[in-house]
């Protein structure tokens, strides 16, 4: 846990605070960690005393910010605290009212986390966006979900997705939370259909989509974070890939491929990323030059190694797309985007 509490303190000091909150809850959750350790990390985070209290058991917990176990008088009332109730559930920090905003969003998921361990759920069990996210959730109970965060039920909207590490510079107002994928904790944004830019990298926005379809353009959205490649590429937008990214995000790609194995002999020249990406995007030998900066020449050099290297010919007919296909589906399973910078202690 304390591992994790460092990993989050070191993420770029432009993310979001609450998000890191999100994160750190999530992850302790999944880990299944005792209540201990989530009043530890609660108190920890609040940098003072986090304590529960069950009506039901009679149980109760005190834990310093050091992660030291304290005497039980929460009850007492000299000790000034600010708490969250639910269904004899009493959960608190102990500092003086009004909380801060960090301090609020750690109260309210030390309650979420405490509540799930003791055997409460939250209703329905589900948990706003990441729930609306879920393909396996009946598409009318998402559509619920989503107007309840205040999204309109008519319009049509995209998903963003970016590494909790997210460099912003500049944060404005959308529906978001930290969504657990198979690839971590991700931070998830809801934005207007029109929406095919934000001022933060990396990240990848999806399709757009009705609200009971939204998962879609969560899943297209992973795939543009991960073909994302900052600082040369620090945003990869759906509609630029068409039905590919849908194709890719429905695929399985991250076994061995027939046609994605062999590019990384390619892959192994220096020229080998460069020329690639060119000659999918280009429409001839000399286009494709130009996209590389390299005279058309040295580019068809290139391109005799590469139709040597591969087992189909990448420059004629269905050769044109099998490449296109391989060097994207190569690209994800390459990716770096999701491995967070190294902090200054470590450079």
């Amino acid at each position: 846990m304390q591992e994790l509490l460092a990993r989050l303190t070191a993420l770029d000091t432009s993310a979001s605070m609450s998000l890191r909150v999100i994160a750190c809850f999530d992850e302790l959750v999944r880990g299944g960690v005792n209540a201990h350790a989530l009043l530890s990390a609660g108190a920890s985070m609040a940098g003072s005393v986090a304590g529960f209290h069950d009506e039901r058991s009679g149980r109760s917990m005190r834990v310093g910010p050091d992660g030291v176990a304290l005497p039980d008088d929460a009850a007492a009332p000299s000790i000034e605290r600010v708490a969250h109730t639910d269904d004899g559930l009493t959960v608190w920090i102990e500092k003086s009212p009004p909380l801060g905003m960090n301090d609020a969003m750690v109260l309210e998921r030390l309650a979420l986390g405490i509540g799930l361990r003791l055997g409460r759920n939250p209703p329905d069990g589900r948990r706003g966006l990441s729930s609306a996210l879920d393909p396996d959730v009946p598409p009318h109970v998402r559509q619920q979900l989503l107007v309840a965060l205040g999204l309109r039920p008519n319009e049509r909207h995209r998903i963003v997705c970016l590494p909790l590490f997210a460099t912003w510079h500049r944060h404005g107002h959308m529906v978001e939370d930290v969504v657990n994928t198979p690839f971590g904790p991700i931070h998830v944004a809801v934005v207007p259909e029109s929406v095919i830019a934000i001022e933060a990298n990396p990240c990848g926005i999806g399709v757009p989509m009705s609200l009971d379809d939204l998962d879609r353009s969560f899943r297209t959205a992973m795939v543009c974070l991960r073909l994302s490649a900052p600082p040369d590429v620090p945003t990869v937008v759906a509609d630029d890939y068409g039905g590919l990214v849908e194709l890719l995000a429905a695929s399985h790609t991250a076994g061995p491929l027939l046609d994605v194995d062999p590019l990384d002999a390619i892959m192994a020249h220096s020229w080998g990323a460069e020329t690639l990406d060119a000659l999918v995007r280009a429409g001839s030998v000399r286009q494709a030059a130009r996209l590389a900066d390299v005279h058309h020449s040295t580019m068809q050099t290139r391109i005799d190694e590469i139709q040597r290297t591969l087992p189909f010919d990448p420059m004629d007919g269905i050769g044109r797309t099998r490449i296109g296909i391989a060097y994207l589906v190569w690209r994800l399973q390459h990716s770096t985007v999701l491995v967070a910078p190294p902090t200054a202690e470590q450079r």
